[in-house]
C-alpha cells in the first residue's frame, strides 16, 4: 500500500485493550481508566478478520499493544492465528514484562517472533513511583524470560524525562554482556496527563536525541568505558521502527534512539493503528479515526477494506508538531 505522499504502509499496530496492571502516571489515573464494556472493544475473531484484510492490501508486519496486551483473554490464540495468516511475515508484542514468565513458552509457540519491553527507569522505588503499583523485579524478569525464551530481538524502550533525571549510562550498559537492545524513546504528550494523573511534565522535559548521545558517551568515558558509535549493520535489529542505532565497541547488544520530536521521521512513516474499540488512526498524533468495528460487525470485508484505504488517504505528511491528543496512550495503543 501506498499512501498519498508515496509512502509504503505496511505496518499495523493493534491495541488489544485499554486495561492495564500498571497505573503509570503518564498514562492513566490512578484508579484506572474508565475501561470500555466487552461489547465496545474488537472481539479476538473480529481482529483476525481485519488483519486478514489488512494482509490482503499489502500489511506485512503486526504488533500487538495495549494498555497490557498480555491481560487481554485470547491473546496466544491471536498469535497463533495471525502468524498462520497468508502475507504476514511477523507478528511482534510491546509489553511491560511482568506476565512474560509465565506465558512466554505459550506465546514463542504461537509464533511471536520479537518483543519490546517498556521500562523507563532502574530505580525501583522511581519505578514504583511512576507505574504507581509496579515492581522493577517483575519487568526485569520478563526481560530475562524473553532472552531465555531466544525471542529476538529483545528491546527494552525508555520513555526519557528530563525531571525524572534517569540513569542513562545504567540502561546503556544493559547492552553491553547480553543481546539486549536499548531504545531510548523522547517524551511524547501524548493525551491529556493531567487526567492521567497529573505528571506536571512539559516541553521542557523533552530531551532531544542529539544531547542524550553526547550525555551517554561522556557518562561512558567518566565510566572507563568507549563512547558510543554508530552501530555497524550486522549488529542493528531487525525492526520495523524509525530508531537510529548505536553501540559500545565489543557489546551484545545496541543503544538506539527514537526522535519523534527533534528528527522527525514522519517521512519514513510505514505505520497505520487501530485501537481497542476498533477505530483506525492514520497519525499517532492525528485525532482522526475511522470506524472499522462497525463493517467487521457486519462481516462486510469489502467496507474493511474502504475503511482502511480511507485511513491511509489520510495519512498526514507529518504531525507538524501537534502537542497532545484527545485520546490516552493506553487507549491509542503507542
Amino acid at each position: 500500500m501506498k499512501d498519498s505522499h508515496g509512502r509504503t504502509i505496511d505496518y499495523l499496530r493493534i491495541s488489544l485493550t485499554d486495561r492495564c496492571n500498571f497505573r503509570c502516571i503518564y498514562c492513566m489515573p490512578e484508579e484506572g481508566v474508565c475501561s470500555m464494556g466487552h461489547d465496545e472493544i474488537l472481539r479476538i475473531e473480529e481482529i483476525e478478520r481485519l488483519v486478514r484484510v489488512a494482509a490482503g492490501l499489502g500489511i506485512r508486519s503486526v504488533r500487538l499493544t495495549g494498555g497490557e496486551p498480555l491481560v487481554r483473554k485470547g491473546v496466544v490464540d491471536l498469535v497463533d492465528a495471525i502468524t498462520g495468516m497468508p502475507g504476514i511475515e511477523n507478528v511482534s508484542m510491546t509489553t511491560n514484562g511482568v506476565l512474560l514468565p509465565a506465558m512466554i513458552d505459550d506465546l514463542k509457540a504461537a509464533g511471536l517472533s520479537r518483543v519490546n519491553i517498556s521500562l523507563d527507569t532502574l530505580d525501583a522505588e522511581q519505578f514504583r513511583a511512576v507505574t504507581r503499583v509496579g515492581r522493577l523485579e517483575d519487568t526485569l524478569a520478563g526481560i530475562d524470560a524473553a532472552l531465555a525464551a531466544g525471542l529476538s530481538p529483545v528491546k527494552v524502550n525508555a520513555v526519557t524525562v528530563r525531571s525524572l533525571n534517569q540513569d542513562f549510562l545504567a540502561f546503556a550498559k544493559l547492552s553491553l554482556d547480553r543481546p539486549l537492545h536499548v531504545r531510548f524513546i523522547e517524551y511524547m504528550p501524548v493525551g491529556n496527563t493531567e487526567e492521567a494523573g497529573g505528571t506536571g511534565w512539559g516541553k521542557a522535559d523533552v530531551i532531544p536525541s542529539e544531547e542524550l548521545i553526547d550525555i551517554i558517551s561522556e557518562q561512558a568515558r567518566a565510566a572507563g568505558l568507549p563512547a558510543l558509535v554508530p552501530a555497524a549493520k550486522a549488529s542493528k535489529p531487525v525492526g520495523w521502527g524509525p530508531a537510529r542505532y548505536f553501540e559500545f565497541p565489543g557489546a551484545q547488544g545496541t543503544v538506539g534512539f527514537i526522535s519523534p520530536l527533534s528528527r522527525h521521521f514522519c517521512s519514513e512513516c510505514n505505520r497505520l493503528r487501530v485501537t481497542a474499540d476498533g477505530k483506525v488512526r492514520p497519525c499517532l498524533f492525528s485525532d482522526d479515526e475511522y470506524d472499522v468495528r462497525t463493517p467487521l460487525r457486519e462481516g462486510d470485508d469489502g467496507a474493511v477494506r474502504d475503511v482502511l484505504l480511507a485511513a491511509l488517504g489520510a495519512k498526514p505528511d507529518e504531525h507538524h508538531d501537534k502537542v497532545g491528543t484527545e485520546r490516552g496512550m493506553s487507549q491509542i495503543g503507542g
